[in-house]
């Protein structure tokens, strides 16, 4: 039997206005075979009931205006009420203090790309399906 593929949904929190980051991310997965929604700017309860109607392994968060860690909160927090947080990878990149990246990973994120990183498309496709893999198991 196949693997099955893995669907990430990609957003970004309401006040983001650069989307450059959160298409290139998503065209890069979409290349490393996943399945790729597109759901743009939203509040954090928004982003985990559309993850969750969608029933995807991943969600995916570009930032670039701050706010992250509180809004990263928000949608871990959220996932957790949900009922998604065990069986859903959260990553995070973009535009953010690179001090901010140990508290996002103490808060539930499983993949943090700090500024600067130059994370490649194998890099995230890998962390992606190393941490779905997991959580499928």
């Amino acid at each position: 039997m196949a693997d099955k593929t893995i669907k990430v949904l990609m957003a970004q929190f309401s006040l983001e206005s650069h989307t450059r980051g959160l298409f290139t991310v998503a065209g890069m997965l979409r290349d490393a075979g996943m399945e790729v929604i597109l759901l743009g700017n939203a509040l954090p309860d928004v982003i985990v009931d559309t993850a969750s109607d969608e029933d995807v392994d991943v969600i995916g968060i570009s930032t670039y205006c701050g706010g992250e860690m509180v809004l990263g909160q928000d949608l871990i927090d959220a996932a957790k009420k949900k009922g998604i947080f065990d069986n859903t990878v959260f990553v995070i990149g973009g535009i953010f203090p690179p001090e901010d990246e140990p508290g996002l990973k103490k808060i539930g994120f499983d993949g943090v790309f700090p500024p600067g990183a130059g994370s490649s498309r194998e890099e995230i496709a890998g962390l992606i399906r190393e941490a779905v893999a997991a959580k499928r198991n």
